[in-house]
């Protein structure tokens, strides 16, 4: 079942994401202080742990996100695993810095059906420089066998 947000789906503004470090900011979003962006709701999926450089996102497969072969589409996966190894390196960031993805690396272990059940996608920081920032990131199901995993390289810059 997903995890709806107290503040609803939205974007935090950029007054407040220039006031909040990255992991004040991401707890509040887990927390439901701030909205959780649009994309976790059109996906399906939510924030289910966060802490400084760890982040780790939750998805219940779905048979309306399956592909013409007849698994989840591995853009699901992808999604999980940028949105996670992103989100691990913002909380790592200072109050007025973001951050974008520069490239992102995707290796596909398992399918994904609405018969796999529950699944989570963990990020961990590897590197966090002035300007660039590095992660990895896993997609495990749950009985914690890998379906996919990945690395990031990010661009940290001033907002």
């Amino acid at each position: 079942m997903q995890k709806q947000p107290a503040a609803g789906f939205g974007v935090v503004s950029i007054e407040q994401a220039r006031a909040l470090d990255g992991l004040a900011l991401m707890t509040g979003v887990m927390n439901g202080t701030y909205p959780a962006p649009p994309i976790t709701q059109a996906l399906g999926f939510w924030m289910d742990e966060v802490e400084a450089g760890r982040v780790v996102f939750a998805y219940e497969p779905k048979f309306d996100h399956y592909n013409p072969l007849g698994s989840v589409h591995g853009g699901i996966a992808a999604t999980l695993l940028d949105s996670v190894m992103g989100c691990c390196i913002h909380t790592m960031l200072k109050a007025g810095t973001g951050y974008t993805t520069v490239e992102i690396k995707v290796n596909y272990v398992r399918a994904m059906t609405d018969k796999t059940g529950p699944v989570r996608a963990e990020g961990k920081v590897i590197n966090v420089g002035s300007r660039i920032a590095t992660s990895e990131g896993r997609l495990v199901d749950s009985k914690g066998k890998l379906l996919a995993h990945g690395t990031t390289t990010c661009l940290v810059f001033p907002i």
